[in-house]
């Protein structure tokens, strides 16, 4: 989705709206590359193109919005011009939005309401301080085209959304350093980053993954030792784990979808990771309250990395093939062992999956289970989480509790009281984790992932 592209660089494959109603992607041919709409909420899904009065750029960046219309960014003179596509009888209909002066911008994925979507671009290093910056910028969504919401420190990629208001947006900030954490911005008051997370002092750590509902979040960190994927609860005490199950030698996993609907329940909430290999490309299924990981097969021309859950827990997989241009595969992924009952396991193995990767076989859910996984050396590993201040537990408290310590394997790193800080201006201060509301004026060192404590049983 970055709207310069760099030697070899084709457009992502697919890119879905909020809701997921709708997608959108460049498709290429003998005329050169073109938009293409895809409507996913129907009986069947299918694609219409939206053609221009000449070729798109190969780098030209496309988001759906809930309504049925399409974002577009292109370059040109030293701009990033933006416009909104729809069908228009035979034609396709363009509004254009405005211009954003910069010679790289990378837009974000749609905000919550499907409505809003932002970009950041970065800023050249400032003569006077020496600092360079990234703009984060409204660039559809606004009342009078692109706004300017405020200006980072540093460079800043990524992009999750933390709440349903899509108020609060995690990014991945570079300090001076050169290390990487996640911040969080409020996009209504603006103002500097808050930061989100800190598994260990030196440690760069990531934000893969978040889901609002539930909370989860998934994260890359070498707080391990090493590159690995671990998960926390957003406003949670308990620790930053890192299972076994999403370590595997010879694979890369990225998470790509997570399960909606999993109120105050994540260790329920499903994850969708495409599995990369030598072999082939395979999805897998995992949760945090499971220690096993579900391979599936991918379908024949799956748009890779790309799909959604449904909150009854089926999972929809965009494809494409000569035979069938515009596809949606449906997988019905079972839930979790506490419904099935606890020894009760549904999958089947990796070595499956690799083979029928290889081969192009198309599996589902009801192949042959998946053999329990054994803890790690290092499963029994553990950190514990430092002592929030004490309060008198409340209703609220008992129903967000959520143990799934027993289920879960792997290292745990308890997040590190960040460094002490001066206070900064009113108009810099991002609230804690609160949709709902304002942040307290007095709030000025928040910490997303430490939190109230939870009750105890």
């Amino acid at each position: 989705m970055t709207v310069t592209a760099p030697p070899g660089w084709r457009p992502a494959p697919l890119v879905i709206a909020a809701d997921g109603s709708y997608a959108a992607r460049l498709t290429g041919g003998d005329g050169g590359w073109c938009p293409e709409r895809w409507t996913l909420d129907g009986p069947e899904p299918y694609a219409v193109r939206l053609p221009g009065t000449q070729p798109e750029d190969p780098d030209s960046a496309l988001v759906p919005l809930a309504d049925g219309r399409v974002l577009i960014g292109r370059r040109a003179d030293g701009k990033c011009h933006f416009s909104l596509l729809y069908p228009s009888g035979p034609e396709t209909g363009e509004l254009p939005l405005g211009a954003v002066e910069c010679e790289r911008l990378t837009l974000l994925p749609p905000a919550p309401d499907g409505t809003r979507v932002y970009a950041l671009a970065p800023r050249a290093r400032d003569a006077a301080t020496g600092l360079s910056g990234t703009a984060l910028w409204l660039v559809c969504g606004g009342a009078f085209g692109p706004e300017l919401v405020t200006v980072l420190p540093g460079p800043c990629s990524g992009g999750a959304w933390l709440d349903r208001q899509g108020r609060l947006l995690a990014l991945d900030h570079t300090d001076g350093r050169g290390r990487t954490r996640a911040v969080t911005v409020d996009v209504e008051r603006g103002g500097g980053p808050s930061e989100l997370l800190r598994i260990a002092e030196e440690s760069n750590d990531r934000l893969l993954l978040a889901d609002p509902d539930s909370g989860l979040l998934l994260v890359r960190s070498d707080a391990p030792g090493g590159d690995r994927i671990g998960w926390a609860v957003l406003g949670s005490h308990r620790p930053v784990r890192f299972p076994e199950a999403l370590r595997e030698d010879g694979v890369r996993m990225t998470p790509f979808a997570a399960q909606p609907g999993q109120v105050l329940v994540p260790e329920d909430c499903g994850v969708a990771l495409r599995v990369a290999a030598a072999e082939g490309d395979w999805v897998a299924v995992w949760r945090p309250g499971e220690r096993e990981l579900r391979h599936l097969a991918a379908p024949e021309g799956w748009l890779r990395g790309t799909g959604r859950w449904t909150v009854e827990g089926e999972l929809l997989l965009p494809f494409s093939t000569e035979q069938t241009p515009c596809g949606l595969a449906r997988l019905s992924v079972p839930g979790t062992r506490r419904e099935h009952g606890v020894g009760d396991v549904y999958g089947w193995s990796a070595e499956d999956a690799v083979a029928a990767a290889s081969a192009g076989e198309p599996r589902g859910a009801e192949a042959e289970d998946v053999p329990q996984q054994q803890v790690g050396q290092d499963g029994g590993r553990e950190f514990a989480p430092q002592e929030p201040a004490s309060r008198e537990p409340g209703p609220q408290d008992a129903a967000q509790q959520h143990d799934a310590s027993q289920n879960d394997v792997g290292q745990e790193y308890a997040l590190q009281e960040p460094a002490p800080q001066e206070q900064a201006p009113p108009e810099y201060r991002p609230p804690a984790y609160a949709p709902y509301e304002e942040a307290a004026p007095q709030i000025t060192k928040p910490v997303p992932l430490q939190q109230a404590p939870l009750a105890t049983p």
